[in-house]
């Protein structure tokens, strides 16, 4: 936002007070998204040359930050050891490492999106190990996909590589394997990802979407991506969740923007029914299944990135929409509060940190932003 103050005062904040010398199990998935990535974010912002935000350097700013993801990101790398599959342990005590009693079984999702962050570090450090183990991940959870469909499924054993959870979609368990695919290969211009991409997009598309060919004419119901089995393209429930809304943002950059459109509308209008996205919908009964709503990022991601690829103003109105609903239902004494129930408008005592670093700068971008020339 350009406050370079309070952009200093937060980054001293943490190189004074932060350590990861923890007796702490953290999620290796989460850890490296949320915590490695706002590091790396801010080191990037301090060292940029063209300073795209205005003055955001810090005087004798040493790299710490950078220092900190490092030593974060050692302390993840038990989670790659003792493997067999190469695919990673999905907790890690960040001072003793694998925890003793720990889980063998982990999400696709989970285990397939950390080459964003380790690939940076590792470009960052010169040190292609982060990289690597992440790309190995990657590699061998793709080499696992079903031969006759070409999907994933949803949760693998990292001892034997079997699949325990055969749900193939586009929601929990999968959705950030494919974004970071794409946006790997948008970043680090290795063709391998986008060819990975490329060809679990296809699959996508002859096995989960539903509804009739074209987006905006034909007879049948509009495009809806559903849950099947991966290995026969059988479907498996009649429920969508709310972290498939992503998805319209993920086919802007890709270039297919009509189909983004039309699912982009599908959420929109379970957005305007309840004034939030339940966690699941149920498309067959047309009605929420779980009804809570973590204040999610991912509609008005997709919302900002049609924005930008159509500069249609309809999704100008559509991020203010959001906005105001999450003022009217969400707002409390002491910020936003997850709705317990999308219907009724309950809360729980509880703010997911992606609801700063992601829901509002999103809606900053589109209803604030809009068309500044600043290269984010």
């Amino acid at each position: 936002m350009g406050n370079s103050s309070e952009f200093q005062k937060a980054v001293k904040l943490v190189i004074n007070t932060v350590s990861f010398d923890k007796d702490s199990t953290v999620q290796v998935f989460e850890a490296t998204i949320r915590v490695l990535g706002s590091l790396l974010s801010a080191h990037r912002i301090i060292t940029d040359s063209k300073q795209p935000f205005g003055d955001m350097t810090i005087k004798d700013y040493d790299n710490e930050l950078l220092y900190m993801a490092h030593d974060l990101a050692v302390r993840l790398l038990p989670a790659f050891e003792n493997t067999k599959t190469g695919i990673p342990y999905p907790r890690v005590n960040l001072k003793t490492g694998v925890p003793p009693d720990t889980n063998n079984e982990t999400c696709t999702a989970g285990a397939g999106s950390l080459l964003v962050e380790f690939g940076i570090l590792s470009r960052l450090l010169g040190d292609s190990t982060f990289e690597w183990v992440a790309r190995r991940a990657v590699k061998a959870l793709w080499n696992l996909r079903s031969n006759d469909t070409g999907l994933l499924g949803n949760v693998v054993n990292i001892q034997t590589g079997h699949w325990v959870g055969k749900q193939s979609g586009l929601g929990a368990g999968l959705d950030s394997f494919y974004e970071y695919l794409l946006k790997s290969y948008i970043l680090f211009g290795e063709k391998e990802d986008l060819e990975m991409f490329n060809a679990a997009y296809q699959s996508i598309q002859n096995y989960l979407r539903r509804g009739r060919e074209a987006c905006n004419e034909g007879e049948g119901d509009p495009p809806l991506y559903v849950n099947v089995n991966m290995f026969s393209g059988q479907l498996m429930n009649t429920w969508i969740d709310s972290l498939q809304a992503f998805f319209p943002g993920l086919q802007v950059l890709i270039g297919d923007v009509e189909d983004a459109i039309c699912l982009h509308a599908f959420y929109y209008a379970i957005w305007k029914r309840y004034g939030a996205l339940p966690e699941r919908y149920n498309w067959q009964l047309q009605a929420p299944d779980v009804l809570f709503y973590p204040l999610r990022p991912e509609l008005v991601e997709s919302t900002y990135l049609l924005y930008q690829a159509t500069k249609n103003p309809f999704y100008l109105h559509v991020g203010m929409d959001i906005l105001q609903s999450l003022e009217k239902y969400t707002k409390v004494k002491c910020g936003y509060a997850t709705l317990h129930h999308v219907i009724d408008k309950s809360t729980e005592d509880r703010m997911e940190s992606f609801f700063l670093s992601e829901t509002c700068k999103y809606l900053y971008l589109v209803c604030v932003l809009q068309d500044e020339p600043r290269n984010i």
